[in-house]
């Protein structure tokens, strides 16, 4: 049965972005790959290309869960979608936090996200300039290798202003709950 929320990150031969460069930050890496393709509506388990796979992500669209309201109306009045045409660079993050945030109870979790890590405040700052689409995996089956898979994008000009927000977000306490980050970095077709 197809999820038409469900989205297919699929690694390998061919895609509709190049990868360029597939850093390990904390923890193992990913297989090399040349390209990536992204199907939302994926059937899990279903291939969507003949051509074998270096690797395959999972993951879901959902809400922001430790965003309270004014956070969201500030992000939606500042953020633009993806799909833009001058957008033409993007990053992969999967990320995977250790067992001990998840035995934090939501009210804990939100206060490290925000309260000490600013991490909706850091993320406005960097607005429209980069666009972004959080996707949520812990949930979906204990084989997905991650938690959350965010997907960013944004013009070969703002590269190194990108490179400042990922390194604002990893000195953050909340970062001190990650024990496996891949940096996927890629070019549009």
């Amino acid at each position: 049965m197809i999820n038409p929320r469900l989205t297919e990150f699929r690694a390998g031969a061919t895609g509709d972005w190049v990868i360029r460069d597939i850093r390990p930050v904390l923890g193992p890496t990913l297989p090399p790959a040349h390209a990536l393709t992204i199907k939302p509506g994926a059937e899990p388990g279903a291939e969507i290309s003949a051509t074998p796979a270096a690797w395959v992500l999972h993951g879901l669209p959902s809400n922001a869960r430790y965003t309270e309201a004014e956070e969201k109306a500030a992000l939606l009045a500042k953020q633009e979608g993806l799909g833009r045409p001058e957008a033409t660079c993007a990053a992969l993050l999967p990320i995977r936090k250790t067992a001990a945030w998840w035995d934090l109870p939501q009210d804990a979790r939100r206060r490290v996200f925000e309260a000490q890590s600013h991490h909706t405040q850091i993320g406005l700052r960097y607005l429209p300039a980069i666009a972004r689409r959080l996707y949520h995996c812990r949930d979906l089956s204990t084989a997905e290798p991650f938690d959350f898979l965010t997907w960013f994008e944004f013009r070969p000009e703002d590269e190194p202003a990108f490179d400042h927000l990922l390194a604002e977000l990893r000195r953050s306490p909340e970062w001190t709950y990650v024990d496996r980050e891949v940096d996927v970095r890629l070019v549009r077709i």
